[in-house]
């Protein structure tokens, strides 16, 4: 069973910085799309970062930048590199990626989620 896991997330001072990092496990063919969500308490999930198997990008105002979306199709790992992180930054940040099965059937996962929290 594919499972998208995500690291990176902690307390941070405001100005600091942060990585988060995403990776599937479990057997799957390729990964097309993926990309970073967050979603503060008592709100809707917004988009922070996508970016495509060929390195296209996009991100949400709020963090354009600031926050830098990468990955290693090597290692099949991306990353979210957060810079000049402001309190309302605070949020749990969620994984989100488009894979193709071993039947190359395309499926969307989501990560558990993993919190940042920027305070002082």
């Amino acid at each position: 069973q594919v499972q998208l896991v995500e690291s990176g997330g902690g307390l941070v001072q405001p100005g600091g910085s942060l990585k988060l990092s995403c990776a599937p496990t479990g057997k799957y063919f390729s990964i097309d799309t993926m990309g970073w969500y967050r979603q503060h308490p008592g709100k809707q999930r917004e988009l922070v970062a996508t970016i495509t198997s060929g390195g296209s990008t996009n991100y949400g105002d709020s963090v354009k930048g600031r926050f830098t979306v990468s990955r290693d199709n090597a290692k099949d790992t991306m990353y979210l590199q957060m810079n000049s992180l402001k309190p309302e930054d605070t949020a749990v940040y969620y994984c989100n990626a488009d894979l193709y099965g071993l039947g190359y059937e395309l499926r969307n996962y989501w990560g558990q989620g993993t919190q940042v929290t920027v305070s002082s």
